[in-house]
């Protein structure tokens, strides 16, 4: 990015072209900064050419926030005019920042399942990470509904596998996977107020960042950023945080206490103006006593101690809060070490305390002036090298490091300002234009739980299509990089087919069968199912919360009407040798031994043979019974509101329900039958279906 820069910026003193313009607008004062890059690679410095330090004539910012835009912009028109007059150039573009005291921090725990030990990919990490924005998305509007924001960074804080904390997920299996993200966000409205007040005085935005980003560009170089270091800039109305580890920022933070709060005991116990203060603060640091002037004109001369008397208890409770902060940023753990920017920070006694807050040695909480500016020359000899110019340099060597600033783009037909990071993505606008995680990625359709001989067993809908994603008429992805002037359009994803499958479609099902021995022949016979205590047939639709447990056993009548015989009940019934009946329970391989009286309802039944014939063999009956199976499809059918099924056959005719349900048509007393499917008049050899409703009566 550095090398790409050095093309297009050559300094020129002549004409300015080639100079960076960098703008502070703080609570208290805007300070002006223009400048160049020197050098090459690793070697390069910065020479600043002219800085200008004004205050705002009134309060016209609070904490960080412009209140009043119009007396901003009168401001930056005078540091603008001077310093034009220093360089004899005009100066067109500007770098600014956004305070820390506008940021929104979120922190969120987002967890993701899979039904079966998954191998967690790149891609599936980063699907997790988008769950958690979009979660702190909602959060922080709905605890702020009347206001915009805009995602300008977030980190991981933790990842938990199966419920355990683990450092990385990549590569490893889990059945549930969660993070611990922090969220950061940028209102709209302040965006605004910044870009108003620039252009009000005739400026153009080069390049927006946060002020924190822009602080640690200066006080914390690259190299020691795979520390655990905070990075704390003490202004006048806000104390901005931000936390870097393995290489990287990783948080963002501040809190609504700074240097003003230390200044007002001072103005209300010496009976000066809030300058005479400010300037009484800094002078308790460097001397060992401070003369003013209070507003009765008195000259005084006190000791420092009696100025630390009030700004100490001030200062602990800032320390105290900053702590906290910075914990709670790192995950709930303490630094390795702190640095302090900023003019609060040089206050009695700051670096001690905080040192104390944070359980580290003094040693690792220090102030960043000088030692951080050794690259940085300035043409203005009066400049001290100090920690209240580390933010102001850094908005302007954040130029070079990486484009911050917004670009327009247009978002299925609406007009959107997106903050640029330096590697926003359609993602990104996608999420700021509130499309969920459901509307970007395939939607599986909702699954069917039930048990299964008391395992429990889901059925899964099928998955849906991604969003369709095109920019500037091509395709695209929701990781493509977004372009100044895109126009993106953006089809939600779909959800797929409902789950949705019968007993027979179950595993293993399709053809399950159990077997006996019948006088000494194998009989194979189709498993029967009860769904919630109610036998029903294979094309039976699972239902969610449906109980299935198979049938592994028939009744000694359920055989011999599966394979179309009929049981001699003058001889004797065997089954394992043991006397039964027609109703005794035929588990799988048992041995049963009947005697045969007739074949029933098939070309068999004229048979010659009596009851009291024993046939010695089956082999007759076997194969007919082994062809029922193959193409017998059991149905469950009501007659008058009676629920049976009906088994043994590919098909059924009307009359075949005399087989299941009692009705003696000669009890009629000469009145006629009337039968009906589904409400309908029907013959005894009209065709039965699984599900219909059948009735019988006399009329």
């Amino acid at each position: 990015m550095i090398e790409e820069k050095d093309n297009e910026i050559k300094k020129t003193e002549e004409n300015g072209a080639g100079l960076i313009f960098g703008l502070d607008i703080g609570t208290r004062n805007v300070v002006g900064t223009v400048g160049y890059m020197t050098g090459e690679s690793r070697q390069r410095g910065f020479h600043v050419t002219a800085e200008v330090s004004m205050p705002h004539r009134t309060r016209a910012m609070l904490d960080g926030q412009i209140h009043d835009i119009q007396r901003v912009a009168d401001t930056i028109v005078d540091v603008k005019n001077e310093l034009e007059g220093m360089i004899k150039a005009p100066l067109t573009d500007v770098c600014i920042a956004a305070a820390g005291r506008v940021l929104r921090t979120v922190t969120t725990r987002v967890e993701m399942a899979f039904q079966e030990e998954t191998i967690v990919t790149g891609e599936i990490l980063n699907d997790l990470d988008l769950m958690g924005i979009d979660q702190a998305q909602r959060d922080v509007q709905e605890d702020n509904p009347r206001y915009q924001f805009y995602c300008v960074g977030y980190s991981v804080m933790k990842y938990y596998l199966n419920g355990e904390i683990f450092s990385h997920l990549e590569g490893h299996k889990a059945k549930r996977i969660e993070e611990v993200i922090i969220v950061t966000f940028l209102p709209s409205d302040v965006v605004d107020g910044l870009y108003s007040a620039v252009e009000r005085a005739g400026l153009s935005v080069a390049n927006l960042t946060l002020e924190p980003i822009a602080a640690i560009n200066l006080a914390i170089p690259e190299n020691y950023r795979m520390l655990n270091i905070a990075l704390v800039d003490v202004g006048a109305g806000t104390s901005d945080i931000c936390v870097t580890k393995d290489g990287a920022i990783a948080a963002y933070g501040m809190i609504p206490h700074a240097g003003d709060e230390l200044t007002e005991p001072i103005v209300q116990q010496f009976l000066c103006d809030f300058d005479t203060a400010e300037q009484i603060k800094i002078d308790s640091v460097s001397g060992k006593s401070v003369t003013y002037t209070d507003i009765m004109m008195i000259d005084h001369t006190i000791p420092a101690e009696e100025v630390w008397k009030l700004t100490d208890p001030v200062m602990e409770k800032i320390t105290d809060e900053i702590a906290e902060k910075i914990k709670d940023l790192n995950g709930g753990n303490t630094v390795a070490a702190a640095f302090i920017v900023g003019g609060g920070g040089k206050v009695h006694d700051f670096c001690k305390s905080l040192s104390k807050k944070l359980e580290i040695a003094e040693e690792r909480v220090a102030l960043r002036g000088e030692e951080v500016m050794k690259s940085v020359e300035f043409d203005q000899k009066d400049i001290k090298k100090d920690p209240l110019l580390v933010t102001p340099i850094g908005i302007c060597l954040n130029y070079y490091e990486q484009t911050n600033s917004f670009i327009m783009i247009k978002l299925n037909g609406e007009r959107m300002k997106i903050y640029d990071n330096g590697h926003v993505r359609i993602i990104d606008a996608a999420i700021q234009a509130g499309f969920t995680t459901d509307e970007l990625f395939p939607r599986r359709a909702k699954e069917i739980r039930y048990k299964f001989d008391g395992e429990e067993r889901m059925i899964l809908g099928d998955a849906g299509d991604g969003a369709v994603i095109r920019m500037n008429g091509e395709p695209a992805a929701l990781n493509s990089k977004l372009r100044q002037s895109a126009d993106i359009v953006i089809e939600p994803s779909t959800s797929g087919e409902e789950a949705k499958k019968t007993l027979s479609e179950l595993p293993g099902l399709s053809n399950a069968s159990i077997e006996f021995k019948i006088n000494g022949q194998t009989i194979r016979c189709p498993k029967y199912f009860e769904v919630n205590g109610v036998i029903e047939p294979g094309s039976y639709e699972i239902k969610e919360g449906d109980v299935i447990e198979s049938r592994n056993y028939y009744t000694v009548s359920q055989i011999a009407e599966f394979m179309d015989v009929v049981i001699s009940e003058d001889n004797e019934i065997l089954v394992n040798r043991v006397p039964a009946s027609l109703d005794t329970l035929v588990y799988e391989n048992f041995n049963v031994e009947w005697t045969i009286g007739g074949y029933d309802r098939n070309e068999d039944a004229g048979s010659d043979e009596t009851g009291d014939e024993r046939v010695e063999d089956i082999e007759t009956a076997a194969p007919k019974a082994e062809e029922k199976m193959k193409l017998s499809i059991p149905i469950h059918v009501t007659v008058n509101d009676t629920p049976i099924t009906m088994t043994g056959s590919e098909e059924y005719i009307f009359s075949d329900i005399w087989n299941y349900y009692e009705f003696n048509p000669n009890e009629g007393n000469g009145r006629s039958v009337e039968t009906r499917v589904n409400g309908e008049k029907a013959g005894l050899a009209a065709p039965i279906h699984d599900g219909d409703k059948i009735e019988v009566f006399w009329v």
